[in-house]
This record gives structure tokens, C-alpha cells and sequence, in this order.
């Protein structure tokens, strides 16, 4: 009998409606079997992260295999969140991904320092949005063997 394989779930932290809807629908284009979900900033990702605040429900918002992160966020930056992400042994494990407009050198050596697992500047178009999910998504969801998110640390 084959394994029963669930979709890998995706939670994006980005402020602007329109890239969460473009990254929806790239993933989508792509046809990766993919459960992306989005919050709205810094602080809705880590009260999804950690179960709070509208979050608790574990069957319906469970942790996600990888996090997509911008860095310039309201209430709570990328940066501040990562760090948090990083300094947690549950959450440290979910490698995550700045996705972002930022170019700025010094976000990307803060950002690897912090421990992301790669630093993307966002596309210019929607035709390079999806070459670019085509291509996180052979290797983050083929190449790469992911932790389970809910295996609980030693």
C-alpha cells in the first residue's frame, strides 16, 4: 500500500496582499503539492508559530515545513522574528527562507547570522516569481529531506 504523503505547508510572513496572492498563485501555476498559508506580519507569524491568539487549533494550524519571511514588516520585522524563531528549540528546526525586496548587504549577513537558510530577493515579474517557486520548490520539497515539524526536540 503506498504512504500517504500530505502536502508540505508554507507559511509566508509578508505585509503586502499582492505578493502573498502572486506567491499563492505561482505555487498554484507550478502544480507543487503545497499547502501555502500567509499571516500579515512579524507578530501573527509567531503567535501562529507558537499556537496563540486565533492560533491554538494545532489540526488547523499546524507548523509548516518551511516559513517564507519578509523582512520589513509592521509591528514585528522579519529580523525580530527570526531571531525568536531561532532562539526557539522547537521552531529552529523549520528552515527558513527570506523572501524580500531588500538588497542590502547588510540584511543578508544579518540575516545568515540570525540563521536563515537562504536569503531570496523577491522577482521583478511574475514569469520569475514562478521560475523561482519552480525551483524552491524542486529543491526544498524534492532535493531536501525536511524535519518534521512536530517531532519534539531530544
Amino acid at each position: 500500500m503506498p504512504k500517504e504523503t500530505r502536502p508540505v505547508i508554507v507559511l509566508m510572513a509578508d505585509d503586502d496582499e499582492d505578493d502573498r496572492l502572486l506567491a499563492k498563485d505561482a505555487f498554484e501555476e507550478c502544480g507543487s503539492d503545497i499547502d501555502l498559508r500567509s499571516v500579515e506580519d512579524g507578530q501573527e507569524l509567531m503567535d501562529y508559530l507558537q499556537g496563540r491568539n486565533g492560533f491554538a487549533e494545532r489540526a488547523d494550524y499546524p507548523l509548516p515545513g518551511l516559513i517564507l519571511l519578509d523582512l520589513n514588516m509592521p509591528r514585528k520585522d522579519g529580523r525580530e522574528a527570526l531571531a525568536e524563531i531561532k532562539a526557539d528549540p522547537v521552531l529552529r528546526r523549520i528552515p527558513v527562507v527570506v523572501f524580500t525586496t531588500s538588497k542590502a548587504e547588510e540584511d543578508v549577513l544579518r540575516s545568515y547570522d540570525l540563521g536563515v537558510s537562504s536569503f531570496i530577493s523577491k522577482p521583478l515579474t511574475y514569469e520569475s516569481l514562478v521560475r523561482l517557486v519552480e525551483t524552491l520548490s524542486s529543491y526544498w520539497f524534492e532535493a531536501v529531506r525536511l524535519p518534521d515539524p512536530e517531532q519534539s526536540p531530544a
